[in-house]
């Protein structure tokens, strides 16, 4: 019996760099696109002998050995494997000592006695796919990705591959940690059922910690826990939770990872996109390097404080107010289910300029239209907000290429708002768009979206919407599409 668990993707809409700092928040939308674990006992291996393959990619199976000590369980990778892989060893490494002190030797020693097969498989929105649709000479269109495999092969070795900055390391980890956390029941499986239990805070500690090693610094964490718990208003924990650990000035990882630790003081608040709404995200051909943007407007927040500080404080207010717009909006559908899809049709077919002009729009589709319009306002003032704090800082938060694609964007009708995804740059945007019931007569929002990027080269849609699903869950290995195919690929 396999165990499978899956985390979803991410796209930070509001708060790209204030989620560094917890005086502030940001919005993050977990993605339909997910990442799998799926571990399977395997007799052929040996007893703790842990095999871990990557089906998309050339040459990416990873073996290890697994030994025991008198206090103390190790991982060692094995000669033959012909690269390293960091992000699946300091997994392995620290979920088996979790396992190891929460359930002791012997019962990690009779789960390891069949040896593990890993595999692990992202959907394709993770990778780029714009080189696979010009191979089979289709149009770049939410449809023509539809075409391709799930969890297609890339021809490429998992350090070549573009990917496109769903936060693929982050839902990795948090897969491959949790899937072994359950393997191993150091947590019950019932953990995910539920977005509030201790297994699953058990599992996002952990994959915080795992993914702050492999990256070699403490990071805001918004990526890992949109994995674990989806959708959400995220407020960073205290680094100092992880100090000890990542200093290795303790070898104890329970105590430090444990969710009744009150020094995990990171906030998650409820948030979705409104009903009849979509997120439509587009791969960029160009690239940012995330680390050096970080690290330049934080030297320039250190240097000019005053400035800096006041830009941030006005920024996280329109990025509250957005958020709060934008929940009051599901709860106007949830009120007026009727009026809201009138209205939601209504303002699809007209650009945001025209949404409140019309005098005889009816009362009860007025707080629609209004909120989704301020909604559109305050999106372009985080957007003008991220664009001088790039200019202060000398960074290209929002490039010049961008603004243009993204202004030409939300200028279609039915298009509430948009931006740089997280820290901004080159190779990604994102886009709100309304999704009416029916569209009819007039052309739904998302084929207005397409037409705009098909004329710009280098610009491909992703097929990924906001995934409803809060988080990791549990899966059923014939249920995912692909997937046992993507497994019994050697």
């Amino acid at each position: 019996m396999s165990t499978v668990v899956s985390s979803p993707g991410k796209v930070l809409v509001a708060g790209g760099y204030l989620v560094l700092d917890p005086a502030y928040s940001g919005i993050v939308v977990s993605a339909s696109s997910r990442f799998y674990t799926v571990i399977s006992d395997d007799l052929s291996l040996g007893a703790h002998r842990i095999q871990v393959r990557s089906p998309q990619f050339k040459d990416a199976t990873w073996r290890y050995t697994v030994t025991f000590g008198s206090s103390a369980v190790h991982v060692e990778e094995d000669p033959s494997n012909t690269s390293k892989n960091k992000f699946v060893f300091l997994a392995l490494n620290k979920t088996l000592t979790l396992a190891y002190e929460v359930k002791g030797p012997d019962s990690l020693k009779e789960i390891l006695s069949t040896g593990l097969d890993i595999v692990i498989a992202g959907g394709n929105d993770f990778y780029s796919q714009r080189a696979k649709l010009e191979s089979l000479g289709l149009p770049r269109t939410l449809k023509s990705l539809e075409s391709i495999e799930p969890f297609a092969y890339t021809g490429v070795r998992l350090a070549d591959v573009h990917k496109t900055g769903m936060g693929s390391s982050a839902s990795l980890i948090t897969s491959l940690v949790s899937a072994l956390l359950i393997h191993t029941k150091t947590i019950p499986s019932a953990s995910f059922s539920d977005v509030d239990t201790d297994g699953r805070r058990l599992a996002h500690n952990l994959a915080q910690y795992v993914h702050c090693l492999a990256q070699g610094k403490v990071g805001s964490g918004f990526d890992v826990s949109a994995a674990v718990f989806g959708s959400h208003l995220y407020t960073r924990f205290d680094p100092d939770v992880i100090k000890d650990l990542m200093n290795e000035n303790t070898s104890a990882l329970h105590p430090v990872l444990s969710p009744t630790n009150k020094a995990w003081n990171y906030r998650i608040e409820p948030f979705q996109l409104p009903p009849l709404t979509r997120i439509m995200l587009a791969d960029v051909d160009a690239g940012s390097d995330t680390p050096s943007l970080v690290g330049k407007v934080l030297k320039w927040r250190k240097e000019d404080s005053v400035k800096a500080n006041a830009l941030w404080t006005s920024l996280d207010r329109t990025n509250q107010a957005l958020a709060q717009v934008l929940l009051r909006l599901s709860k106007l559908y949830a009120d007026d289910q009727e009026n809201y899809t009138d209205a939601v049709k209504y303002i699809s077919s007209l650009s945001h300029l025209q949404w409140t002009a019309n005098p005889q729009i009816p009362d009860g589709e007025r707080p629609v239209i209004a909120a989704f319009h301020e909604a559109h306002t305050l999106s372009e003032s985080i957007r003008a907000q991220m664009r001088e704090m790039g200019s202060s800082a000398g960074v290209p938060i929002e490039p010049e290429g961008q603004t243009k694609l993204l202004d030409a964007c939300i200028s279609q009708a039915g298009v509430v708002g948009g931006g740089v995804p997280g820290a901004g740059g080159y190779d990604a945007i994102w886009l709100m768009v309304l999704d009416p019931v029916d569209s009819s007569p007039d052309q739904p929002p998302t084929q207005r979206i397409e037409h705009v990027w098909s004329n710009y080269s280098g610009v491909s849609p992703l097929s990924a919407t906001e995934s409803i699903a809060k988080g990791s869950r549990i899966e059923n290995l014939e249920d995912i599409k692909g997937l046992k195919a993507a497994v019994d690929r050697s």
